[in-house]
């Protein structure tokens, strides 16, 4: 910028995912307030699981439009939330809107910055199953806030490379790492007390944990049921205990409540906040989900997944061998889960794979490229490229120099 004021950015998110990924960049941003004036607006599109992430990472919204309402429709959050930013674009002026991922808050940012010639950042671009339903609706949702998008940050070579060949200028696209990873550097901790005091117990018994996250849209009916009903089955092991997240949209969590209430080894609960997940991720055998961003997160953790989808937006963890996939085929499901509880060297040899997915700098490379693209530096940052994960569980590791007081 010629004119010697600061760079204005609006950062936008509405989900718990969104808010975990996007805390780092927010708080790298502030650190350099001589040259950037931050702005957090949040959709809210999740309301109390977005609050838990805020309330950790001590981040308070200039603007929250509070769009979340019992069994929304995605028609209902687009129109809510496409007018609240609007509204907020229309009132203030901005440089630069950063977005996130594949949320419909991604979307909806690029769109009412677009329709307000305001410049677009978009952090985790360029991840595709290349079907549009799959997963649905966020793989439609992150193509076209990338075609939308002036500022591409990629967190792999591979979501580069799907970019360029759907025509988007290299120039723009810069690879980072992905920002879960600056996220769990923060929060992964060796001395880490937790709050739930089931869940302090079984972490500290003698039994081997498996965490379960599940919630996909694609797979709501049929395929959610034969996913929990494999898990009934796994929880009858008298060696293990399973640490199961409930999913706050009823048509996950019911289902989770149905086949796994009361079962004598599975914990089944609320979805934890995020601290307390995090460090009981970074403490358990092997993790069970249909999630996309902790097929990112458990391979830093040195944690194997079994991913309960018949396609990834993330094959780079496929190709390392951190994830499987099993789809929602009981059968499959059940017998990789036993051989990662019966077979040391398979575990180990998911669990000691490449981490491709980040060092705990993405923040500082995709702030690093957003003060390049406004000519406050001369150079791009250095592309992140993969290394091998940590010897041991990264909650022995000290937090991030970023890390915001008091976490």
């Amino acid at each position: 910028m010629t004119d010697g004021r600061r760079p204005r950015v609006l950062v936008t998110f509405g989900t718990r995912p969104e808010a975990i990924k996007m805390a780092p960049v927010v708080h790298e941003l502030k650190r350099r307030a001589d040259r950037f004036d931050t702005v957090v607006a949040v959709t809210a599109q999740h309301r109390e699981m977005l609050d838990q992430v805020l309330e950790h990472f001590e981040i308070v919204p200039q603007h929250d439009l509070d769009i979340m309402t019992p069994r929304q429709s995605l028609t209902e959050i687009a129109v809510r939330g496409l007018a609240g930013l609007d509204r907020i674009l229309a009132a203030e002026c901005f440089d630069l809107v950063l977005v996130h991922g594949d949320a419909a808050t991604a979307l909806l940012g690029s769109l009412a910055a677009f329709h307000r010639r305001v410049a677009v950042g978009h952090v985790e671009a360029g991840l595709r199953t290349g079907n549009k339903y799959s997963p649905f609706p966020e793989e439609l949702y992150r193509r076209l806030a990338d075609a939308l998008a002036d500022l591409h940050f990629a967190p792999t070579a591979l979501a580069r490379d799907n970019l360029v060949r759907e025509a988007i200028s290299p120039t723009g696209i810069h690879v980072t790492g992905n920002t879960a990873i600056d996220a769990l550097r923060w929060t992964v901790r060796d001395d880490y007390r937790f709050a739930d005091s089931r869940l302090a117990e079984l972490v500290a018994g003698r039994h081997r944990l498996v965490a379960v996250e599940c919630h996909r849209r694609e797979n709501f009916g049929e395929p959610m049921h034969r996913i929990f009903r494999a898990l009934a089955e796994l929880g009858r092991r008298e060696d293990v205990w399973l640490v199961v997240s409930a999913h706050r949209n009823p048509e996950a969590g019911e289902v989770a409540r149905r086949w796994l209430q009361d079962k004598p080894r599975v914990y089944l609960r609320d979805p934890l906040p995020y601290a307390e997940w995090a460090n009981l991720l970074g403490r358990t055998h092997f993790l069970i989900t249909d999630s996309g961003g902790l097929q990112e997160e458990a391979p830093a953790l040195g944690v194997p997944v079994i991913l309960c989808r018949d396609r990834t937006e993330r094959p780079e963890a496929l190709e390392a061998g951190t994830v499987r996939l099993v789809g929602t085929d009981p059968d499959a499901l059940l017998s990789l889960a036993a051989r990662l509880l019966d077979d040391p060297e398979e575990h180990a040899r998911m669990a000691r794979a490449t981490n491709p997915y980040g060092d705990g700098r993405a923040a500082v490379r995709t702030v690093d490229a957003i003060e390049h693209y406004f000519g406050l530096r001369p150079d791009p940052p250095e592309e992140w490229r993969p290394q091998p994960v940590f010897a041991s569980r990264p909650h022995a590791s000290g937090p991030h120099e970023g890390r915001p007081a008091g976490n």
